[in-house]
């Protein structure tokens, strides 16, 4: 294979695989359960989350190809290990809120998923500053999200 060819191939495969999460979960739409359950006035309006994560999405593959690239998973692989741990847990969100409907057990999902996140901030702080910078948006986003859920629940309960 070509060797300049290489490593934008693994950003394409970076990316496929972060946008694997929301694809999972496409098929469950907030749909009228949510529309009719109670909401705080600083819940965001929906047409925001399709944009927001997709800048996130495509900034969390940046920050994993630039570890990546770094060795690829023989020398980076407790950074890149906790990057899919955070990527499957975003995965499963969706599914326990909007599918099955259980908003205490989302805010302890979210909640590993925050502390992943965080944990892999760090890890890839040790390998890349750029890359750990480019997961402080969704860090902030999540954290957000975490809020956003707990309050949901608590007026939902």
């Amino acid at each position: 294979m070509n060797k300049t060819l290489y490593p934008w191939l693994g950003l394409v495969g970076w990316i496929i695989l972060c946008f694997a999460a929301p694809a999972v979960s496409a098929s469950i739409p907030p749909g009228s359960w949510y529309a009719g359950i109670n909401k705080p006035t600083w819940n965001p309006p929906g047409w925001i989350f399709g944009p927001v994560w997709t800048f996130l999405y495509v900034t969390m593959a940046i920050a994993a190809w630039r570890v990546w690239l770094k060795g690829g998973f023989r020398e980076q692989r407790k950074a890149l290990g906790l990057f899919l741990l955070q990527l499957a847990l975003n995965a499963a969100w969706t599914p326990i809120f909007f599918g099955a409907h259980w908003l205490g057990v989302a805010f302890v999902e979210i909640l590993l998923l925050w502390t992943a996140i965080l944990l892999t901030l760090l890890a890839f702080h040790k390998v890349d500053k750029l890359a750990a910078g480019l997961l402080v948006p969704y860090l902030a986003w999540v954290s957000f999200a975490s809020v956003l859920n707990f309050t949901l629940w608590r007026l939902n309960a």
